[in-house]
């Protein structure tokens, strides 16, 4: 299935965090959009792969996806290695995105960075033609995404542009806590992590109330691109309030 929009996330619920809302609108517009999961996130102290995935497939649901995958790539131990790398590109040119968004450059847990590295590179190598990759063994055509976005995880990025998601909050927030196991859950028996707090959602919230307000609206998420973005005209601009 082409795709036009692919998030790729080193864990399930990095792009639910982060680029839900995006992804939700333009699934609204007709577009075709999925996420590719590089790892389970089995070293995660809540959960287990199983529960995860299940979380992962319900997110999925409240996000209309066309398409959730998942790589299997180790956890934590991921590489950015030839096998690693042909894995993503496959998953490129299976669903000929347009649009891919990735990790952050930087963040807090390694595997961002390195999922964005992993992400970025293969979308480029996935429009060479002497790099062969199969799928059920058939031969995969190239291709090149025409963007590659990184969106803004925990650590406070400054993004080159913001995308307003003020119509999609209250979904984007319920796609959050379809992972039951990895945010706040009063019913829960598990040990308290760093995003198990109430206050680590508020702060999901305040964040794109602050990028909302670098544009005029209630809420939206940023995104950092290494590509000078065109516009076709200034009708593309969103209208603020000065």
């Amino acid at each position: 299935m082409k795709l036009d929009v692919l998030a790729i996330a080193a864990h399930p619920d990095d792009a639910e965090l982060s680029c839900s809302g995006v992804l939700l609108n333009e699934k609204l517009k007709g577009k075709k959009t999925g996420i590719v999961d590089l790892t389970q996130g089995e070293l995660g102290t809540r959960g287990t792969a199983a529960i995860r995935k299940a979380e992962a497939a319900l997110a999925a649901v409240i996000l209309q996806l066309d398409v959730r995958d998942n790589l299997q790539l180790a956890d934590g131990f991921f590489t950015h290695s030839e096998e690693s790398l042909k894995k993503v590109i496959q998953a490129v040119r299976k669903y000929q995105p347009e649009i891919i968004l990735c990790n952050a450059p930087e963040d807090r847990h390694p595997d961002h960075g390195k999922g964005a590295s992993l992400a970025e590179d293969a979308a480029f190598l996935a429009g060479l033609r002497k790099i062969e990759t199969y799928d059920e063994g058939v031969l995969q055509p190239i291709w090149k995404p025409s963007y590659v976005f990184n969106y803004i995880q925990d650590r406070y990025l400054h993004p080159n542009f913001v995308v307003d998601i003020t119509d999609v909050m209250d979904k984007k927030i319920e796609s959050i806590k379809a992972y039951g196991t990895q945010f706040f859950n009063p019913n829960l028996n598990e040990p308290q992590t760093y995003i198990s707090t109430p206050e680590f959602i508020d702060g999901i919230v305040h964040r794109a109330s602050m990028l909302g307000k670098m544009i005029g609206v209630k809420y939206a998420e940023g995104f950092i691109s290494k590509k000078m973005i065109g516009i076709q005209d200034f009708d593309a601009l969103v209208k603020q309030i000065t």
